[in-house]
């Protein structure tokens, strides 16, 4: 497996036009040991991007094997009372 920074695949992901916030966690994969799994919140009024346009966009944008092997559409990110993302949460959502 690679070594992929999490913050390097969500700043691609915010870059794209309809997305808000982003955030990448690993998510357990057979052959790579993990692999990116990414939760995106969509701008008010955007179009909805498919699955494949967000990792389309990211593998665009930086080399293939950092973008997020798949990508789930949320309201809003967890966020603990300063304001971080909690990823763990995400990290124990079911596919």
């Amino acid at each position: 497996g690679e070594n992929i920074s999490s913050v390097q695949v969500e700043n691609s992901l915010n870059d794209h036009p309809a997305v808000l916030e982003s955030a990448v966690v690993g998510m357990a994969h057979e052959k790579w040991g993990e692999v990116p799994r990414a939760f995106v919140v969509l701008r008010p009024n955007a179009t909805t991007p498919t699955e494949r346009n967000l990792i389309d966009w990211v593998r665009d944008h930086l080399a293939h094997f950092k973008a997020p092997h798949c990508v789930e559409v949320v309201a809003e990110l967890p966020k603990g009372g300063t304001g971080k993302v909690q990823k763990r949460e995400l990290r124990e959502r079911p596919l």
